[in-house]
């Protein structure tokens, strides 16, 4: 490789290995960063695939079940995520934005339904829906929904966001909305996520500071009135908090200390792929919520240093390639999508390493898990189709015919002999040449 001509190109001074990462992170140049998202992305998804192979095939085997079972179906529903993905990445800034309310109105009802005898409950949480022996989780596409939705408002609204009642309604009711429903299925760790979520696209939207104070300040309280009305997630935090009893080792804080023993007996890199002691019906949903724990205990502290950096990776490649737009719902969509996903990863691991209570939330692109892998891939997937640099269409968009025109004139222009004036004899005979010329061919 020619160094010398790397550094005339980028006007730094050429890198190797590591170097190379350093400066496709530096140049906030969509064309670069926009597939090192996907990279990560990928790569992510790779890891949790593996495993949950890892930590589902003991369990499958202990219940009679196929090893295999749990990790053919993830690997399924990743692939969807990843087809979604990619068709979403080629739609335009208009057409995402046209999804906002039939998302919306789709994901109210569907969370409706999980009421009916459609519904179904999983380790006491109903939020889920079973239809031709498919399960889904309507609450994980809410998110997503609620994102698109909101950023469309608040473009809309940017004149008028001064005045409160514009900046919360209809917003804050949509928002209220879909938290109480999904707490009403006894989801705690989805309710909180989705306030967090439209805390963020609230922040992003240019919602004045005092506004979303207030809105916060009720998010919290409702937070803790949900914890406070639950025997189950009270002794949750009381065994987080150390106030549990001498037995709670065997009851609520079970699952944490067990998940903490794996961490522990990971060391520096792991005991080994698969190797795992805890994922021996020792630690309750280890490949769903708890499976940084197994990586951790599989691949050590090198293995989970790798997987929060590529969640780092992922932060700053969104971040730089969004602060070039200059569209304001394209900023509101993408940041709000890299909050969710790096809050909720942030939750997660916190609550397995023990400074959080246990709230059941998943790790994005790792736990099992369709509809959160799916829902998360394409949260991706819009990240790339608002992010896409100015002027470039996919096709089948009209993006052919707005080049072509584009490039016609273009070639009009750049027929005027350098120095003629736009009206001059010169400049007229050379267009009339580039003309005929056009009606030749």
């Amino acid at each position: 490789m020619d160094t010398g001509q790397e550094q005339r190109e980028t006007g730094r001074p050429a890198r190797r290995g590591l170097g190379k990462l350093a400066v496709w992170l530096e140049d906030d140049s969509p064309g670069r960063l926009r597939p090192l998202i996907l990279a990560v992305v990928l790569t992510l998804s790779a890891i949790g695939l593996v495993e949950v192979a890892s930590a589902s095939s003991v369990e499958s085997v202990a219940a009679g079940n196929n090893p295999y079972d749990l990790p053919l179906k993830q690997a399924m529903w990743t692939v969807a995520g990843v087809v979604i993905m990619l068709a979403l990445a080629r739609m335009s800034v208009r057409r995402i934005r046209w999804l906002g309310w039939p998302l919306l109105i789709g994901s109210l009802f569907a969370l409706v339904l999980v009421f009916t005898p459609l519904g179904m409950s999983v380790n006491g949480n109903r939020n889920w829906l079973s239809v031709g022996g498919f399960t889904a989780q309507p609450s994980e596409f809410a998110k997503l929904s609620l994102i698109v939705w909101g950023a469309g408002i608040l473009d809309r609204k940017q004149a008028l966001l001064g005045q409160w009642k514009h900046a919360v309604i209809p917003l804050g009711p949509a928002g209220a909305l879909i938290m109480g429903v999904v707490a009403l299925g006894h989801d705690l760790g989805t309710t909180m996520i989705i306030m967090l979520i439209l805390a963020a696209t609230m922040f992003y939207g240019g919602v004045r500071m005092k506004v979303f104070s207030v809105a916060g300040l009720i998010c919290v309280a409702a937070a803790l009135v949900l914890a406070a009305t639950s025997g189950n997630r009270m002794g949750r935090i009381s065994s987080w908090l150390g106030m549990g009893s001498d037995e709670d080792a065997q009851g609520m804080g079970y699952q944490a200390q067990h998940g903490a023993y794996a961490l522990a007996s990971g060391s520096w890199f792991g005991v080994g792929l698969g190797q795992s002691r805890q994922k021996w019906n020792w630690i309750p949903e280890a490949h769903n919520d708890f499976i940084f724990s197994i990586l951790g205990e599989e691949l050590g502290f090198a293995g989970s240093l790798l997987v929060l950096g590529l969640f780092a990776i992922l932060a700053i490649a969104v971040f730089k390639t969004i602060a070039r737009t200059t569209d304001t719902f394209s900023r509101i969509v993408a940041c709000s999508i890299i909050t969710w996903i790096l809050g909720q990863a942030v939750i997660n691991i916190a609550m397995v390493s023990g400074l959080l209570p246990v709230i059941g939330v998943p790790l994005p692109f790792i736990s099992y898990g369709g509809s959160a892998m799916v829902s998360s891939l394409a949260g991706i997937g819009v990240i790339l189709a608002v992010t896409r640099p100015e002027g470039t269409v996919s096709p089948g968009h009209g993006g052919s015919s707005l080049r072509r025109g584009r490039l016609g004139r273009a070639r009009l222009r750049g027929a005027r002999p350098e120095g003629a004036r736009p009206n001059s004899p010169v400049a007229g005979r050379a267009a009339k040449q580039v003309r005929e010329h056009a009606h030749q061919r």
